[in-house]
């Protein structure tokens, strides 16, 4: 019986053998697909050369390709844990022909593989085609001598890539459970039951669509095929469920061991979703996503929320998922080697998530609480609240139905889906174009014609190149004139273009009577695309050109770019091996590098983290480059990105040498330009920390000149501050520190005089308290304005009145700084007809303020014009005058 493992190797090595490039998994964040989320099928990766805008990597291909299906049109997520089929997280094995082999071909292959390699019966596999495609049908006859009643013709056996483009009639080959599962064939009524499965669909695309409803048949027809690895299995296994295939028993068995919960009953759901949202989980992290609020980090956030859910109903006390990892690793780390070492961001990543997940779901709980205290018997809970509990804290809509319904109480479940409805429109209108931006088609269709640009900046600042292409408004053109503003491909730069967080180079370009700014440079797939402004003369297609990068701006950009590798490896000693890029950008002015980790650095460690990068500065090493294929560089230890997708070739940069002495300090993978010695940074320096998204941090540097720039600045305030305290520079942070204290006893001091006066002003001496208090319609009232009185202050003055009007009403307006706090107190036997936040927000919206709030004997509220402070204190006294509670005539708490 193969595993998943098993059966991945077999299908990879049956097309290798017939000649297809195994090509390897592609990150799970489309490259090339702005209006993807994830990658969903194994096709995505290929499209470009299905329509013929890049050429593909071999005539024929296979692969085994990670895909997510959580969000947007293809989304699973609500399914899994419920059905014996759905996941997030998939593989997909398919087999490709750009123009090579066609129908014949790809029916051979699929029927060989299924019946000889996986020595599936014949007899227990039937097809579908598409009711046009007669010579599909006829192949299946001839080559794997089906009979007609095992060929089923299906109208909708069409598949297209989109309203335009590439389509073509598509068959698959299912797989029969025999009559003791139930089910029918496809096409029959029963086809949803469990009897049929699908196990592989090969889409022959032989046609084009064009946007006037035109098609026609494509030059080169293609071949794409898809078979679901895990679905595969299932029938190898002798399983109905994906979920009691090896890998998923061995996971859920790893959450049973943590859990101290066997699967059975409604646990059994539970741990297959976490099992499921597992797996997508760790592929995403280490393919660079991480949890946030929008886009594709908020998919990720609701996928592990969904799974902590899961985990909270099995009685889970303490973080769970991140103990499974190792598992995973163990199982799939063979197959895809970015798991392993992404394995420490994925731990770490995990388990802040969910400890933070804890916290909100006491919240959450909390809240569902508050919105159902008052409801029994009959009522029900508003669609809006059940949606924020499950959008806003995780609760899925069968939580909140559970947690209410021993109190016979219902949940608007059309209110809810409404809600819901609203959500996924914002989240598509957000999705849209959340992928990296897609080259448009001049870009491809110059890298097809012309090849990649010759990047020779490692080595010069200044070159002759010769003009390949002038593009303006994604047009090409032959020429551009003085005060023209164009993009120009060269065959040939000394021009860096902005990737891997490395500003784009600037500069000048000049040519026999012409001239030319480079305002910047960016890079369109492996093409530099230099953005220019024409001063004189006249730029055609072909003319040489002078480039001369500008040399200052170049040279500080490699000391920040080279001080950003040396911070990596820093924060990494310092903090430990869960830290991962998560983005940079370095320019001339300063590096600013993202990186994973749970909390903000202390002083120490940021004292660490400079001392071990200005310790490889002093080594002053030359630094080392070399080209190599990119796992050779990973498997010798080099750095690399999550979910970067490289070239066949990569650039190795090594940087210092280790503090221990063993190897060099950094090793990354990287296309930008360095120093050549460490010494030439000079000086490295950290001049903020923050926090830029959950588990994620940023810090800022400066290298060399202005770092020690930096520094002086900082002394020289010191040295101001030791002047003016007439202290060494040593002491002055005592003293400053002595200073603080004693500004803050002042500042107690005065604010008890200020009560003390206030107190005393009101109400006098001894009996004095009655000259201030009156009586408003049976009322004991006491009104006041208070100036220098603050809203902190107002709070014990208004107690200390409590305690002469024991059944009366207080209210004071302190006025401070320009602005007026209103306290409102209602005490003893007034409070059968008065509420103090009623009376409060009477006070506020007189003086023009919005808002009060506290409890029904004690309320504040504030106002911005302290110069209406007597107008919240004769408002309170017109609704006692009234008699009518404080709710006001038109019920809003107005007067």
């Amino acid at each position: 019986m193969p595993s998943l493992s098993d059966l991945r190797g077999q299908f990879l090595a049956f097309f290798a053998e017939a000649g297809h490039a195994v090509i390897p998994s592609a990150p799970l964040v489309p490259r090339s697909d702005p209006t993807l989320l994830f990658v969903n099928s194994g096709m995505v990766p290929f499209k470009n050369n299905f329509t013929g805008a890049e050429t593909p990597p071999a005539p024929r291909a296979a692969s085994s390709q990670k895909c997510v299906r959580a969000g947007g049109k293809h989304n699973d997520l609500d399914n899994v844990g419920y059905t014996a089929r759905h996941l997030t997280f998939f593989e997909m094995l398919g087999n490709f022909s750009f123009g090579d082999y066609f129908k014949e071909g790809a029916i051979d292959y699929a029927w060989r593989f299924v019946t000889h390699d996986l020595a599936l019966p014949p007899e227990r596999l039937m097809v579908s085609v598409h009711p046009s495609d007669e010579e599909a049908a006829g192949l299946w006859k001839r080559i794997a001598g089906l009979a007609d009643e095992r060929i089923v013709r299906l109208p909708e056996n069409m598949w297209s890539m989109g309203d335009t483009g590439p389509f073509g009639p598509n068959t698959e080959i299912f797989y029969d459970h025999g009559p003791g599962v139930a089910g029918g064939p496809p096409g029959s009524p029963d086809e949803d039951g469990d009897r049929f499965v699908e196990i592989w669909n090969l889409v022959f695309m032989q046609y084009e669509q064009f946007a006037d409803g035109r098609s026609a048949a494509l030059p080169k027809p293609c071949i794409d095929t898809g078979m679901g690895l895990e679905r595969v299995a299932c029938v190898l296994q002798g399983v109905h469920s994906v979920f009691e295939t090896d890998l998923f028993r061995r996971l859920i068995a790893a959450g049973e061991a943590v859990a101290g919960v066997r699967a059975v009953g409604e646990a059994a759901a539970s741990y297959r979703v976490i099992a499921d949202h597992l797996r997508s989980t760790a592929f995403l992290i280490a393919d660079g996503v991480t949890p946030s609020n929008e886009g594709r980090g908020y998919v990720l956030r609701r996928i592990m929320r969904r799974a902590m859910r899961h985990a909270y109903l099995l009685g889970a006390g303490d973080p769970l998922m991140h103990r499974l990892v190792p598992t995973l690793v163990e199982e799939m780390g063979g197959a895809y080697a970015q798991l392993v070492r992404a394995a420490p961001v994925i731990v770490e990543t995990l388990r802040a998530e969910e400890e933070r997940f804890h916290r909100t779901l006491g919240r959450g709980l909390a809240l569902l609480e508050e919105a159902s205290a008052g409801l029994g018997e009959g009522d029900t809970l508003p669609g809006e609240t059940a949606f924020k509990l499950y959008d806003t804290y995780g609760f899925p809509l069968d939580l909140t139905q559970d947690a209410v319904r021993a109190r016979g109480v219902e949940v608007d479940v059309a209110g809810f889906d409404e809600a819901m409805g609203r959500q996924r429109q914002m989240a598509r209108e957000s999705w849209a174009g959340s992928g990296q931006q897609a080259r448009g088609d001049v870009w491809l269709a110059l890298r097809e014609r012309l090849g990649a640009t010759l990047f020779a900046g490692h080595d010069l600042d200044r070159m002759t190149a010769r003009t390949l292409a002038l593009v303006r408004d994604d047009r090409e053109i032959a020429a551009a004139e003085a005060g023209d503003s164009v993009l120009v491909l060269f065959d040939a730069t000394p021009f860096y273009g902005e990737s891997g967080g490395q500003a784009g180079d600037r500069g000048a370009a000049a040519w026999p009577g012409g001239a030319a700014e480079v305002l910047d440079t960016q890079k369109q797939g492996d093409l530099f695309v230099h953005a220019i402004r024409i001063v004189r003369g006249r730029l055609e297609v072909g003319d040489q050109v002078q480039l001369a990068v500008d040399a200052e701006p170049r040279a500080r950009t490699r000391l920040n770019h080279s001080a950003a590798h040396l911070a990596h490896a820093a924060l990494r000693h310092v903090l430990g091996a869960h830290v991962a890029q998560k983005g940079q950008m370095v320019d001339a002015e300063r590096m600013r590098f993202d990186f994973s980790h749970g909390a903000p650095l202390t002083p120490g460690q940021i004292d660490a983290i400079e001392a071990e990068v200005n310790a490889v500065i002093r080594q002053n090493l030359p630094a080392e480059t070399r080209e190599m294929a990119p796992q050779a560089a990973i498997d010798a230890g080099a750095v690399a990105l999550f979910g970067e997708k490289y070239g066949d070739t990569v650039r190795v940069l090594s940087l210092g040498r280790d503090l221990a002495g063993e190897g060099p300090y950094s090793v990354e993978l990287c296309g930008g330009t360095h120093v050549a010695r460490t010494g030439d940074i000079a000086l490295f320096k950290i001049v903020s920390e923050q926090g830029i998204a959950a588990g994620v941090r940023r810090i800022e540097a400066l290298t060399g000149e202005p770092a020690r720039r930096w520094l002086l600045d900082r002394a020289a305030v010191a040295q101001a501050l030791a002047d003016r305290f007439k202290a060494p520079v040593e002491e002055v942070v005592a003293r400053v520190e002595a200073a603080e204290g004693r500004a803050r006893k002042l500042e107690r001091d005065l604010a008890e005089t200020r009560r003390a006066l206030a107190v005393g002003e009101s109400a006098g001496v001894g009996n004095a308290a009655a000259e201030a208090m009156e009586e408003v319609f049976g009322v004991p009232f006491i009104g006041r304005v208070l100036q220098g009185v603050g809203g902190k202050d107002l709070r014990p003055i208004a107690e200390a009145f409590r305690k002469r009007v024991p059944d009366g009403v207080v209210a004071l307006s302190g006025v401070l700084d320009g602005k007026v706090a209103s306290t409102v107190v209602v005490s003893g036997a007034a409070q059968a007809r008065f509420n103090a936040v009623d009376l409060a927000r009477v006070a506020v919206t007189a003086m023009g303020g919005q808002g009060a709030g506290g409890k029904p004997d004690f309320a504040q509220g504030g106002a911005p014009d302290g110069g209406r402070a007597a107008e919240g204190v004769a408002a309170v006294r017109a609704v006692l005058a009234r008699g009518d509670g404080a709710r006001g005539r038109d019920g809003d708490g107005t007067v």
